[in-house]
């Protein structure tokens, strides 16, 4: 049995990873600080189900709260980390840039420090497609730069990239960063296009459909997500002996380090989406088309070759069956 600390539990992705590392047999710690970015219901409704597994604790805690970070790495066996924990969103981080510095930078080093202090035997976290940026070569490839994002969100998973690399360089902490390609499923968050699609149809509101409809995205479906979380997370990365400094790799090192992204390798036009959740909600949305927001990208596309080699699995849910799945679980959750 492996202890897995996982932050962000009461999150989207946290909570679905959560119940299948205890569904596995696994031993989870939960942390989360339960704010307010969004529905503080669904993220208790959420530990609500985690709560039922005898091998579940909680810790409602803040990453950025160093005191309470130290106890919880000091009193709890911790074996591995699941590090989902983050301010997210790319639009709330014009509004709030000082929130993504206190939860994504000052949180994750609480969290480095914690593997470094504690013998942690493999740290795995939450990156995202995001530091793709200005990026126009596709499909984006871990193997690329990602110098120039295009957010401050990006611009703070980017430093954890980075962070994460000079821990697992100086003491030898093996950290894997998973960059996530617009995930969503039941439970999904309520900011995110799916869930505010389908609230705006059912609720007879017009929807905001961005760049004019011209977006497309690599959307993964969560158990996908959380397969991939899962594989890595018991594949401790080594140290890449072909690694070189004249070119160096952005996605390997010579230390025990390693970078994935987690995407569904099959970007879908907005408007096929879209298409596809009326067939689920049987009904048509009103559609109000906006110019590209600041901080967006116009397409996301995973390159997720050195995820099949190494781990051996493919994300492969296509929309049709993903939001199929999400709206029986909207309508059930509301009641609708």
């Amino acid at each position: 049995m492996t202890t897995v600390l996982v932050t962000g539990a009461a999150g989207f992705i946290g909570f679905h990873l959560s119940r299948r590392l205890l569904e596995r047999g696994d031993t989870v710690i939960g942390l989360d600080n339960l704010n307010d970015y969004y529905s503080v219901q669904l993220k208790e409704d959420r530990l609500a189900q985690l709560r039922r597994y005898p091998a579940f604790a909680f810790h409602k805690i803040d990453l950025a709260d160093r005191e309470a970070m130290e106890r919880l790495f000091a009193t709890e066996k911790i074996d591995r980390v699941a590090h989902l924990a983050a301010q997210a969103g790319v639009r709330y981080s014009l509004q709030k840039p000082h929130t993504y510095v206190h939860s994504n930078v000052v949180g994750f080093l609480h969290i480095l420090e914690g593997c470094r202090n504690h013998k942690i035997e493999h740290l795995v976290y939450a990156s995202t497609s995001s530091v793709y940026g200005a990026n126009t070569k596709i499909p984006f490839s871990v193997h690329h730069n990602v110098d120039h994002p295009v957010s401050l969100y990006a611009a703070t998973k980017k430093s954890n990239e980075l962070m994460a690399h000079a821990y697992a360089h100086l003491y030898r902490i093996p950290t894997t960063g998973l960059r996530f390609f617009t995930v969503y499923g039941p439970w999904g968050r309520p900011d995110m296009a799916l869930y505010l699609f389908t609230d705006a149809i059912l609720n007879g509101r017009p929807i905001n459909v961005f760049n004019y409809g011209r977006m497309r995205r690599d959307f993964t479906y969560v158990d996908d997500i959380v397969e991939g979380v899962v594989r890595v997370l018991d594949r401790i990365p080594q140290p890449n002996p072909n690694w070189s400094g004249d070119e160096p790799d952005p996605a390997t090192s010579l230390a025990p380090y390693a970078l994935y992204n987690i995407g569904n390798n099959q970007p879908v036009e907005l408007m096929r989406l879209i298409e596809v959740l009326e067939e689920n909600l049987g009904r048509k949305a009103e559609k109000n088309f906006l110019p590209l927001q600041p901080g967006d990208v116009p397409e996301t596309f995973a390159d997720i070759d050195d995820l099949v080699r190494d781990v051996g699995f493919k994300p492969d849910t296509p929309i049709e069956v993903g939001v199929a799945r999400f709206v029986q679980w909207y309508r059930e959750y509301h009641g609708v």
